[in-house]
């Protein structure tokens, strides 16, 4: 009984043979299939990190692009700014190199062969006084003659030229560049004599004829940054100067400001070459015939110390005419000025000539 209820019960409950191999090979081909879905699909953190870090990536490249952006953009704003400011410490340093110039100018005229007091040396190490006027004589290589004639009258020489400068606040020194060979013989000459008389302003500059114009120029620079004056008076070589009348028209006019003083004239315009005072930009005067505008004749003028000032901060845009002394009132033109016509320093020649006798001064010849 009981095997036959086992077959009995066994045969009912066996799946056919071609079923079963049916739904062996159903389920290893439905368990191949998820598991490819399975490795396809990637971890759902792995995905938030990529995600992320591509993210980042842009933002980094976003943030790189726009600093990039803002700096060409403040480049580009700042080229003018830039510009400005490296022209003024290229101003600031030109400034500085003319003020060392001067110093080592005026530090050559006062050395000596001899030897020098300690409170001499140490002038540079005070504070700087107030003179009330410089006095530059402008010579050249070859007037020699000329500066032995005004040694020898109107210009105080040794311990009385120190006293002048003490006492009365004037300063005068021969002013004169350099030849166009450094060393040669014409600078030895002017050193020899500076070492015998100490009265000279060392310009560095170049000497020459055609160069009058940037030779004023530089002197008031130089002045002005080597010595604190009411006034800087530029006189030719060949005139000689009543310093006591010239001292109290000065002072007449020292609370002004922007003061030109001088002999003013108003001369033609010469067009024609080969002629002497001949104006390569005569064109720029008018027609041919016309004149100059108003300045000071060329043997003595004064400037205030503003003006001077002024002189030295735009000398690299100042323009240079043929002649110095119609180049030095072309720079005053268009500013606030006062010119001041002083007949008296028109040039003269002394009494019993048949000539009109300037107190101020006469002419040599």
């Amino acid at each position: 009984m009981y095997v036959k209820n086992r077959g009995e019960y066994a045969s009912k409950h066996v799946l056919p043979k071609k079923l079963a191999i049916l739904l062996c090979f159903a389920s290893f081909f439905a368990g191949m299939f998820f598991t490819n879905r399975m490795w396809m699909v990637p971890d759902a953190k792995s995905i938030v990190k990529k995600t992320s870090r591509t993210g980042d990536e842009q933002h980094v490249d976003c943030d790189m692009k726009i600093k990039v952006l803002k700096n060409e953009d403040n480049s580009s704003r700042g080229i003018s700014g830039s510009q400005h400011s490296i022209e003024t410490v290229d101003k600031a340093i030109s400034d500085l190199e003319i003020k060392l110039m001067a110093a080592r100018a005026e530090r050559e005229t006062v050395m000596k062969d001899t030897i020098i007091s300690e409170d001499l040396k140490n002038v540079e190490l005070t504070s700087r006084r107030k003179y009330l006027m410089v006095i530059g004589i402008n010579t050249a290589f070859s007037s020699r003659k000329r500066r032995d004639s005004v040694r020898a009258t109107w210009m105080p020489q040794g311990e009385k030229l120190k006293q002048l400068e003490e006492e009365k606040g004037i300063i005068i020194r021969f002013v004169i560049g350099h030849s166009s060979t450094s060393g040669g013989i014409l600078d030895k000459a002017i050193e020899a004599e500076e070492r015998m008389h100490g009265d000279f302003l060392r310009l560095q500059h170049v000497e020459g004829y055609l160069e009058l114009s940037a030779k004023t120029k530089t002197y008031f620079s130089t002045a002005v940054s080597l010595w604190d004056a009411e006034f800087y008076v530029k006189v030719d070589d060949d005139v000689h100067v009543n310093l006591a009348t010239l001292g109290m028209t000065l002072t007449e006019h020292r609370k002004k400001p922007r003061v030109y003083i001088g002999c003013m004239k108003s001369g033609p315009v010469l067009a024609r070459k080969g002629v002497k005072y001949h104006e390569p930009e005569y064109w720029k005067f008018g027609e041919v015939g016309n004149k100059y505008f108003r300045h000071a004749t060329g043997q003595l003028y004064a400037i205030s110390k503003d003006l001077a000032t002024y002189i030295l901060i735009n000398q690299d845009v100042l323009h240079k005419y043929a002649n110095e002394d119609v180049s030095l009132g072309s720079w005053f033109i268009g500013l606030d000025v006062e010119h001041v016509d002083d007949r008296r320093l028109c040039c003269g020649t002394p009494p019993g000539n048949s000539y009109i006798y300037a107190p101020f001064l006469w002419k040599d010849g």
